[in-house]
């Protein structure tokens, strides 16, 4: 599978357009990173736990767009673009999407 963010695959040309695809995970940290989390605030820096959980949803969410392209017989995803939402306190989601389409060499 071919995951670009622009509007083409350099090289490539698109033969067909099956249309939006996305997928999406909603992660917490459980509450022992959560207190470490909080304490970092009070002195600033990079919060890792949170960096590595936004690493993980993303990876899972890019997987399940994957997927969804793959059973409409894409073989490559434009445009792909990334959304980041709080659903409660210390749980985020993160969605993937893009636009699946059908390449062939030019």
């Amino acid at each position: 599978m071919i995951l670009v963010n622009i509007d083409h695959v350099p090289g490539k040309k698109i033969e067909k357009v099956f249309g939006m695809v996305k997928g999406s995970t909603v992660h917490s940290k459980h509450i022992g990173k959560d207190i470490l989390a909080g304490l970092r605030t009070i002195v600033g820096g990079e919060i890792e736990e949170y960096t590595q959980m936004l690493t993980e949803a993303r990876q899972i969410a890019i997987s399940r767009m994957v997927k969804d392209a793959e059973s409409q017989g894409a073989n490559a995803i434009i445009n792909i673009r990334f959304a980041s939402s709080s659903v409660m306190q210390s749980a985020a989601e993160l969605m993937a999407y893009g636009t699946a389409v059908y390449v062939s060499e030019e």
